[in-house]
């Protein structure tokens, strides 16, 4: 692999960036996670007040992306045939011994889909959110694997305004790329807010998102395939584990007040910093890449620390590099 493989990966994504930009004004974090979750085919979970653009977000990337895609919107009565498809229930002969019944599952929704939107995933009943995140962390139902690459959930704040429950932090866990999102009022964007205002109100202004043609499956799974060849330094490696020891010794995380799991920040944390490195045309992670853990440590930590994390990968790469 040569960087001009991954420019040209990069270019392929420049489209679905833009058509992002063509709907939804600001927001870059929420757009820049989305790309980075499926890149990565990581799962991701974005959450905020209603109004923020959440899933129209969502749901643009998975049109835009030429891949199939199933929306669902969770309520309290959410069974779990809804979302993997109908239950078939035939009767069978048997050889001599007569009749069967035999019950099958009509495979659909998320069984079918390459990108899931999961509106309000809150709302999940405890039984269908536990065997959905195991099918969409294992891809595969029973014994058959299923064509998923990303998941993406939204959710409005726990709080008691919007009726919906906290995910169980192991479950939470589960979502690789975690966002909070906010709206460009309540942050005094008002800039933003303008082109906002002119945008809605020019009269040649469509509401079709255009599949883009540069991407398929085909150009995911080429992604996915050289995201693999990217190399990660020695540099960026101490950076990594100097950030984590500070996470444990300097700022007392444990599972007690965070979710610093192996799993996450050993395993997708890698995987992530590959796509940002691939996104950005390169084939080698750089220190700078590191600033992509904001999206790791979103609901993980305690959220001032989350807020500092800028300054703390800064800190880490002048320490470690010194």
């Amino acid at each position: 692999m040569n960087s001009e493989s991954a420019k040209t990966i990069a270019n392929q994504f420049v489209d679905l960036r833009k058509e992002m930009d063509k709907f939804v004004v600001g927001h870059e974090t929420v757009k820049t996670g989305l790309i980075l979750g499926m890149m990565s085919r990581e799962h991701i979970y974005i959450e905020g007040p209603p109004g923020m653009a959440k899933t129209m977000l969502a749901e643009i990337v998975a049109a835009a992306s030429n891949l199939k895609f199933y929306l669902y919107q969770f309520h309290r009565d959410t069974r779990l045939a809804e979302l993997v498809g109908d239950v078939v229930i035939q009767r069978e002969r048997d050889g001599d011994n007569g009749e069967l019944i035999v019950q099958s599952i009509r495979k659909g929704g998320v069984l079918t889909a390459e990108i899931c939107v999961l509106d309000d995933i809150s709302r999940a009943p405890g039984e269908a959110l536990n065997v959905l995140l195991r099918i969409l962390n294992e891809r595969q139902f029973q014994t058959d694997p299923i064509p998923l690459l990303t998941a993406i959930a939204t959710s409005n704040p726990t709080v008691d305004d919007y009726y919906n429950e906290p995910l169980d932090p192991a479950n939470l866990d589960r979502f690789t790329i975690q966002i909070r999102s906010s709206g460009l009022i309540q942050e005094n964007q008002w800039d933003q807010v303008q082109e906002v205002i002119n945008l809605y109100s020019d009269s040649e202004f469509s509401d079709e998102v255009k599949p883009q043609a540069m991407l398929s499956r085909k150009v995911f799974d080429n992604a996915y395939e050289v995201l693999h060849k990217v190399t990660v330094p020695d540099l960026v490696k101490r950076c990594l584990i100097d950030l984590l020891s500070r996470f444990v010794n300097q700022f007392k995380l444990d599972p007690s007040n965070s979710l610093i799991t192996d799993r996450s920040f050993l395993v997708k944390t890698i995987k992530v910093l590959k796509a940002q490195a691939l996104l950005s045309g390169r084939i080698e992670v750089v220190p700078d890449d590191l600033n992509i853990l904001s999206f790791m440590t979103t609901f993980r930590v305690p959220e001032e620390i989350n807020r500092s994390m800028p300054a703390l990968v800064a800190e880490t790469i002048q320490r470690v590099a010194s």
